[in-house]
């Protein structure tokens, strides 16, 4: 089901722009805003890193990865979505694509990664719980975990439902996220073992919208 709903988001989610506002074709977004708040300097990667994305979706970030000289990873549950990444970065080195869920991923892989990154991505949509010691596992010693998504609707903690619509005949599919305060997910990161943790809501750009991105750094 996990997988279905996914894949009725990618065709749903149009494909990045091509350029930029300054004309870059490949550019690294945290938010939910074209051309809005910080970059890949989040993560640290130097030419040469190994870089995971766990929910890579259409690979836009991740391609701007590899552009930097490092060796960018993703793994996404869908395969539509894959499928997109594939065909709009086909010419991209360093550029490799799974698919399958981000917890099986790192659960069987014996390599380690200098930085991970989630982008409104499996972070969000896995327990942490489960999530961040398999994340940990695979990190190397001073590794960065950087992650974004919508903050919480004030009083809705923990585990919550998302809808995904479909047609008017059909009922949406539901897929689980996990949304904590600022404070709290330092808490949790803390807890499993990262250090140097850092979490901020950055505000929207000027305009009628006012839903922020939170924002989290942590350090393995």
């Amino acid at each position: 089901m996990t997988e279905t709903a996914w894949d009725t988001y990618a065709q749903q989610k149009p494909q990045r722009r091509p350029v930029n506002a300054v004309g870059e074709t490949t550019w690294f977004n945290w938010t939910q805003y074209p051309d809005h708040g910080p970059g890949a300097e989040i993560l640290g990667v130097s030419r040469g890193a190994a870089v995971l994305e766990l929910g890579c979706g259409k690979g836009g970030n991740l391609a701007h990865v590899a552009t930097l000289g490092a060796r960018a990873v993703g793994v996404d549950l869908s395969l539509a979505q894959l499928r997109a990444a594939e065909a709009r970065w086909a010419d991209t080195a360093e550029f490799e694509l799974h698919q399958g869920d981000a917890l099986d991923f790192l659960t069987h892989r014996t390599d380690t990664f200098d930085a991970m990154f989630s982008v409104f991505g499996a972070v969000w949509f896995t327990d942490p719980a489960r999530l961040l010691p398999a994340i940990r596992e695979r990190l190397r010693p001073g590794g960065v975990l950087a992650f974004s998504q919508r903050p919480p609707v004030e009083g809705c903690y923990g585990c919550q439902a998302s809808y995904i619509t479909r047609s008017e005949d059909e009922d949406p599919l539901v897929v689980k996220r996990w949304d904590y305060e600022p404070p709290d997910w330092a808490q949790i990161l803390r807890a499993h073992g990262f250090s140097g943790t850092t979490a901020q809501v950055l505000p929207a750009p000027a305009g009628p919208r006012k839903i922020g991105t939170l924002l989290v750094h942590a350090t393995a």
